[in-house]
């Protein structure tokens, strides 16, 4: 039977709970366990390579990430090229990869969880030379997060509160989209790609999204008055937009919805970018590939 060691990596300042507490729950629960582990604080570069010799000279055979959906990216990006299962214990303020694997935010639920070591290989994307988990957009949910990550104050609240000020003030975007030889040109208020079903605090934005399908859940809200796309978001979230075949998509859909494995985007008034909920530098073109069973993740 494999001797399993742990090395746990906790965000000291993500989300908004008490992350002493987290360090204090690892420690009894693990030690009653009786698994070996380590601890040390993510680091805010997302360079993880320091790690490396500890991992292969003290066999360490999971990776558990104490954090959001930031610090999972750049961990898991910066070490899933060794022999390591990945564990997530939710910190952060919405926590969308850890809700798409049914992992609760309860940290004893969790961890359990983590000492069952049920592994999955899981699906990334890489959008141009960046990593992603999870999901990555363009337009108004990218602009709320920018203005999330300026705000001193984090937490859902502080999240709603920016999703409905950039809302009334949201314009449409030009972009070509270009997938499997289909070209759309489209004015779109905003574009997910999402590798899983959601954005993040339970809510879903590509219901038919799977984390190891092998596809990319594409979801483009076009251009059109702002009551439409408040009942277009409810319809998409609710699961009530059909999932097109890529052939037999509608460009002049309100919601277009469908699956592939790349695409490449268009960009060409710089519509804002997050990459797994952090904003990202944006760019007038974008390149978009699925990276199939990149990383094995501990699920329920």
């Amino acid at each position: 039977m494999e001797k399993r060691k742990l090395l746990y990596l906790i965000n000291p300042i993500s989300g908004s709970g008490n992350k002493h507490s987290v360090q204090q729950h690892i420690e009894r629960a693990t030690g009653e366990a009786g698994l070996q582990f380590s601890i040390f604080p993510s680091v805010e570069s997302g360079d993880y390579s320091f790690l490396f010799p500890i991992i292969e000279e003290e066999k360490i055979t999971d990776v558990v990430i104490a954090g959001g959906d930031g610090t999972i990216n750049q961990a898991v990006n910066s070490l899933r090229h060794l022999d390591v299962r990945f564990g997530i214990i939710p910190c952060g303020s919405g926590n969308g990869l850890a809700f798409s694997a049914a992992i609760p935010k309860d940290i004893e639920k969790a961890l359990r969880i983590i000492f069952s070591g049920n592994s999955q290989w899981t699906d990334a994307f890489m959008i141009n030379d960046s990593f992603a988990c999870m999901l990555c957009g363009l337009g108004l949910d990218a602009q709320v997060a920018h203005d999330f990550a300026n705000d001193p104050k984090r937490g859902l609240t502080t999240y709603i509160r920016k999703t409905v000020a950039n809302f009334f003030s949201a314009h449409a975007y030009p972009f070509v989209v270009t997938a499997h030889g289909k070209q759309m040109n489209i004015d779109a208020f905003f574009i997910s790609i999402a590798n899983s079903n959601q954005f993040g605090n339970h809510f879903t934005i590509a219901p038919k999204a799977s984390l190891t399908d092998g596809l990319l859940d594409i979801v483009i809200m076009t251009k059109q008055n702002k009551l439409s796309v408040l009942l277009q978001v409810v319809k998409q979230v609710g699961g009530y937009n059909q999932l097109r075949e890529l052939d037999l998509v509608d460009e002049k859909a309100s919601v277009i919805y469908f699956q592939t494995d790349a695409l490449r985007i268009i960009n060409p008034e710089a519509a804002p970018l997050h990459i797994d909920g952090d904003p990202a530098e944006t760019v007038d073109a974008f390149n978009i590939r699925l990276l199939k069973h990149c990383f094995r993740l501990i699920y329920p």
